[in-house]
C-alpha cells in the first residue's frame, strides 16, 4: 500500500539550489533511508515530508488520513511534563484508555468508572501496550517516569521523543540520525524493534551497520539526482559502485563524440540547413554532457604531524567521582605509540571524563596524570564549533594561519585546504552560520585536524558527518602514525579504527578488551552462552517447571488486591447497618440480597486471589 509520493518538489535558499525535480514514493512497512552529502538537504527532505516546511514547487501527496510522527534533531517538548505525562499527551485511543484506567486505579471506590476502564482495556488490548511502551522506556534508560522534562538532558529529550514515536504506532515514523545520542546497547535494541515491528520508516542516518541491518530500501540523493536500491547497504555499495562505472564508460564515449563534433562544428560553413542545424543544437547538448564532473574527490590529509616522543600518557592510580557515582578508581595505564584506543560503556559511565583527564581539561580526585613533552593534542569535543555571527568559512580557518605545513616540506594555503575539505571557493565566503550541521562537523574536524596533533582524541566524530566524510576519515585515521582514543557508538568507524577496547562497566570498573567492537560482541554472546550452558540441570528444570503468573494473571492479581478490600468494606457497612436497626422492612430485603451477593462475590474473589498467589509463589 503506497503511503505517500514526492512528486517534483525543489527547494532553495536564496541563489544555493538545494535540489530540483526530485520524486519518490513511501510504501507501507518499507524501511528506506535517505543517503546523501552533508548541505544538499537531507533534513529539508524529513521536513517537508513531517509537514513543517514546503517545496518552492512540487507536491507531497499523502494518504488520507496518514498519521506521521517525525523524531527531529532537536524535539520540541513541553517542559514542564513528567516523563509519562510526555507519553500520555497523545490523542492515541489506547492511551487514553491507559491513563483512564490509571486515574480509576486510584478512586477505588468508583465501581462504574472502574469496570468501565478496565473493559475498555480489554477491548483495546492495553495491556500488553502498557507492558511496551514501559520497556521502551526502560530500553531508553528512561526508567523515572515523574521526571520533568525540563530536568533531561539533549540526549535524553531526543531520547524521550523516539520513545513517544514508537509507543504511538503511526503509519509513518520519519527519523533523522536516530542513533545520536543511543550508547551502543540501545542502538543493537533499536536495530532489533525496527527490524521485527510492522511499522513504516524513512531515515536519514549515517551509521552504516544500521543501514544493514534495519533498511530494505535505500534511495541516494547524488549529484542532483535520485537513485533507489531495493537492498541493505551491502547492496546499495555494490549498485553505486556498477552504475557509477557505467556513468564513467558514457561519460568516456560522449567526450570521444564531443570532439568528433567539435571538429565538424569547425568546419560548418556560414550557410546553414535545417539538418545542420538541428545538428548544432544536439552538439549544445553533448557538450553540456561531457563537461560534466563527479565532485568525487577526496579530503587529502596529508598533516605533517610532529614528533612522539617515547613517553606519551601514564595514568597512575586515577580515581574520579560525584558524590556517590564512582567512574574511575585507582585506574592505572601507560599509551604506547601508534596505540588505537576504543572506549564503550554506557551513557553516564565514565567515558568523556576520561577524555577530559587525560587531556588535562580535568583533574582527577587522586592519582597523577603524566603527559610527555612532545605530546600536541588534537580534541574533538561533542560541543562543535564556537560560531561567531558574521564568521565566514575562511575565517575560521585563518584563524590556526594563512598556510598549513604538510609532508616533504610542502604547503597550502587555507583556501586550498578548505577545498580539500569539500568547500568550494563559494562556500569558503559563506557565513558559518549558514553551514547545516554536518557541513559545520566538518569545518570543525578540520580544524582539529590541522593543529598538527600526534595525539587524537575524538568525542563522538561521526556525530552529523555523511557516509563520504566518514570514509574519508577513516582512510586518514588508519595512515595517522600517533596515538588515536576515541569515543563513538558507531561500529563500523570503530571496527575500522581501533584496535582495542576499554570497556566501561560502571562503578569504577574498567576491563581492557584486546579487538574492536564486533570481536568483544562475539565475545560477550559466547561468554552468555557458556554461562547458560553451565546452569546446573536440576535448577535448570526447577525453573522449567515453575509456574509463573502471565502478564494478565498478574494484572487480574492486582485487580483482586484492590476488589476484596472494597468488598469487605461494603459488607461491613450493610453488617452495621443491621445492628443500628432502624431499617423498613423493603430497606431490610433490599440489603439482605445486596449482602448476600457481596458475600458470595468475596468468596469467589478470595478464592481465586489465594489461587493466583498460590500459582505465584510456586
Amino acid at each position: 500500500m503506497n503511503l505517500l509520493n514526492v512528486e517534483n518538489i525543489s527547494k532553495s535558499f536564496g541563489e544555493r539550489v538545494l535540489f530540483e525535480g526530485l520524486s519518490f514514493s513511501i510504501h507501507q512497512h518499507q524501511k528506506v533511508a535517505l543517503v546523501a552529502r552533508n548541505g544538499t538537504g537531507k533534513t529539508t527532505i524529513l521536513n517537508i515530508l513531517a509537514g513543517s516546511d514546503q517545496p518552492d514547487s512540487g507536491q507531497v501527496i499523502w494518504r488520507k488520513g496518514l498519521n506521521v510522527a517525525f523524531v527531529e534533531q532537536n524535539p520540541i517538548l513541553d517542559l514542564n511534563l513528567t516523563i509519562e505525562e510526555s507519553i500520555f499527551a497523545d490523542t492515541h485511543q489506547v492511551l487514553e484508555t491507559i491513563q483512564r484506567y490509571h486515574k480509576a486505579l486510584e478512586n477505588p471506590e468508583d465501581d462504574l468508572e472502574y469496570q468501565k476502564a478496565f473493559d475498555a482495556m480489554d477491548r483495546h488490548q492495553a495491556w500488553d501496550f502498557e507492558t511496551q511502551y514501559k520497556q521502551i522506556l526502560f530500553k531508553l534508560e528512561l526508567q523515572d517516569l515523574n521526571q520533568k522534562v525540563k530536568h533531561l538532558s539533549g540526549g535524553q529529550r531526543r531520547r524521550l521523543a523516539l520513545a513517544h514515536a514508537l509507543i504511538s504506532k503511526p503509519d509513518l515514523i520519519i527519523l533523522d540520525e536516530p542513533t545520536n545520542h543511543l550508547d551502543l546497547h540501545m542502538i543493537e535494541w533499536l536495530e532489533d524493534f525496527l527490524l521485527h515491528a510492522k511499522l513504516t520508516v524513512f531515515m536519514v542516518t549515517h551509521d552504516r551497520y544500521f543501514l544493514e541491518r534495519v533498511c530494505d530500501v535505500i534511495i541516494e540523493l547524488d549529484e542532483g539526482k535520485l537513485y533507489s536500491y531495493k537492498g541493505n547497504y551491502s547492496y546499495f555499495l555494490d549498485q553505486k559502485a556498477i552504475r557509477e562505472e557505467l556513468q564513467a564508460i558514457e561519460l568516456q564515449k560522449t567526450k570521444q563524440l564531443f570532439k568528433k563534433e567539435l571538429e565538424w562544428m569547425r568546419r560548418q560553413p556560414k550557410a546553414r540547413t535545417g539538418k545542420s542545424k538541428a545538428r548544432i543544437d544536439d552538439f549544445k547538448d553533448i557538450k553540456a554532457r561531457a563537461s560534466q564532473r563527479r565532485q568525487s574527490h577526496e579530503i587529502q590529509l596529508e598533516i605533517n604531524m610532529e614528533r612522539l616522543g617515547s613517553k606519551i600518557i601514564e595514568l597512575h592510580k586515577i580515581s574520579k567521582r560525584y558524590d556517590d557515582l564512582v567512574l574511575l578508581d585507582r585506574f592505572d595505564y601507560v599509551f604506547q605509540k601508534g596505540e588505537r584506543l576504543g572506549l564503550i560503556g554506557k551513557n553516564g559511565s565514565g567515558k568523556s571524563t576520561f577524555l577530559n583527564i587525560i587531556s588535562e581539561a580535568l583533574k582527577p580526585d587522586s592519582g597523577k596524570v603524566v603527559i610527555g613533552e612532545t605530546v600536541k593534542f588534537g580534541y574533538y569535543t561533542q560541543d562543535g564549533l564556537d560560531i561567531n555571527p558574521g564568521q565566514k568559512v575562511i575565517d575560521v580557518i585563518r584563524e590556526y594561519g594563512d598556510y598549513i605545513p604538510l609532508k616533504k616540506g610542502r604547503q597550502i594555503s587555507a583556501q586550498q585546504l578548505l577545498e580539500r575539505f569539500l568547500f568550494d571557493r563559494n562556500q569558503q565566503y559563506d557565513y558559518v552560520e549558514k553551514l547545516s550541521g554536518g557541513e559545520q562537523k566538518r569545518l570543525y574536524l578540520c580544524t582539529v585536524l590541522i593543529q598538527n596533533p600526534n595525539v587524537l582524541i575524538l568525542d563522538e566524530p561521526t556525530n552529523d558527518l555523511d557516509i563520504i566524510t566518514l570514509n574519508i576519515l577513516e582512510s586518514f585515521l588508519m595512515d595517522f602514525p600517533g596515538v588515536v582514543i576515541v569515543v563513538s557508538h558507531d561500529r563500523y568507524f570503530m571496527d575500522k579504527i581501533i584496535d582495542h577496547l576499554f570497556v566501561f562497566r560502571g562503578n569504577g570498573i574498567i576491563e581492557d578488551f584486546p579487538g574492536n567492537y564486533s570481536d568483544f560482541r562475539e565475545f560477550e554472546d559466547q561468554r552468555s552462552r557458556n554461562m547458560e550452558s553451565e546452569t546446573d540441570k536440576p535448577k535448570a528444570s526447577w525453573k522449567k517447571d515453575k509456574k509463573k503468573l502471565s502478564y494478565h494473571e498478574q494484572q487480574e492479581l492486582n485487580d483482586l488486591d484492590i476488589k476484596i478490600p472494597k468488598l469487605e468494606k461494603r459488607k461491613k457497612e450493610i453488617e452495621k447497618q443491621f445492628h443500628e436497626g432502624g431499617l423498613t422492612s423493603v430497606e431490610i430485603t433490599e440489603l439482605s440480597d445486596e449482602l448476600g451477593e457481596i458475600i458470595t462475590e468475596l468468596e469467589l474473589a478470595e478464592m481465586r486471589w489465594l489461587e493466583l498467589q498460590e500459582k505465584n509463589e510456586a
